[in-house]
């Protein structure tokens, strides 16, 4: 049996414990990370425990919608256990008729079919040998990075703020939070489960970025870089040196995305393969 459950009301061990033992876990839904990104969220959950789906959902006006919250790419039905289409389909029934809207990136295992768009994320299996794996880089990704090395940049830790500096100076993201990225930054460091690095060039920082470590995922889930430190091909450095350092590891450098071609096409010159998710979207007038 499918219950909708309320924040206040989860359970939260057992929540967080179904979310680490998931076949698709991912950290964006885990409580904390939840907490963090979305204005309110919920629980569709199936008996004790056995599978859930965090329904995160605002507000505007009189209408309730579900809606995807920043840095947060893929949610959906997370289970420890074997579902099938027709189990997950029934989740998807579940989520209340109260919200008007849905608007959900939902994992890999969650290919309903219907209503649903494919999008494409970006993954590097991180198993092999350094030498190995950048021997699958392209031609250009080696002459970018050992354009670094020539021009001496280094990578160490960075304050997140001079990242959000450069970010501010540099780019136009719709909808971009600064708050939110301060409390995930903040949370992670404080329970070691990320880093914020940057890449130096003597003292000047040219750009860096922020990886959230989950499971066996590393996720590169924010970056920046100045005009300069595009010149100087500081995210391909960057990138690099996550490979170098993590070679020979049971781990998965998750790129966290790639529909924008040119995005697509830098996180493939690393010998990245392709990992598919979905986006689902209904309204009241569309059963499924």
């Amino acid at each position: 049996m499918i219950k909708y459950i309320i924040r206040k009301d989860l359970d939260v061990k057992k929540y967080n414990a179904c979310i680490d033992n998931a076949r698709q876990s991912r950290v964006y839904a885990l409580s904390w990370y939840l907490d963090i990104v979305a204005d309110n969220w919920d629980v569709l959950v199936l008996d004790d425990y056995k599978a859930v789906m965090p329904i995160p959902w605002k507000q505007k006006y009189l209408i309730k919608y579900v809606t995807q919250p920043l840095f947060c790419q893929q949610l959906g039905v997370f289970s420890s256990i074997s579902l099938t289409k027709t189990d997950i389909m029934a989740f998807f029934k579940k989520i209340p008729f109260r919200f008007k809207k849905v608007s959900l990136h939902i994992n890999p295992s969650n290919p309903i079919g219907k209503n649903c768009i494919t999008k494409k994320n970006y993954m590097l299996d991180l198993h092999k040998d350094y030498q190995s794996l950048s021997a699958n880089f392209s031609k250009t990704r080696r002459q970018r990075v050992q354009a670094g090395k020539k021009n001496n940049l280094e990578v160490k830790p960075v304050a997140i703020d001079k990242l959000l500096e450069i970010q501010k100076d540099n780019y136009n993201y719709k909808g971009f939070s600064k708050t939110i990225l301060l409390k995930l930054s903040t949370y992670v460091l404080a329970n070691r489960s990320g880093v914020v690095l940057g890449v130096y060039d003597q003292n000047e920082v040219l750009g860096g970025g922020l990886f959230i470590t989950h499971k066996d995922r590393i996720v590169y889930l924010f970056s920046s870089f100045s005009s300069r430190g595009r010149k100087y091909q500081a995210a391909s450095f960057l990138i690099n040196r996550i490979i170098e350092q993590n070679q020979q590891e049971n781990k998965i450098l998750d790129f966290e995305g790639g529909n924008i071609k040119s995005i697509g096409d830098f996180f493939k010159s690393f010998g990245s393969q392709t990992e598919p998710f979905y986006h689902y979207s209904k309204n009241r007038f569309i059963k499924i």
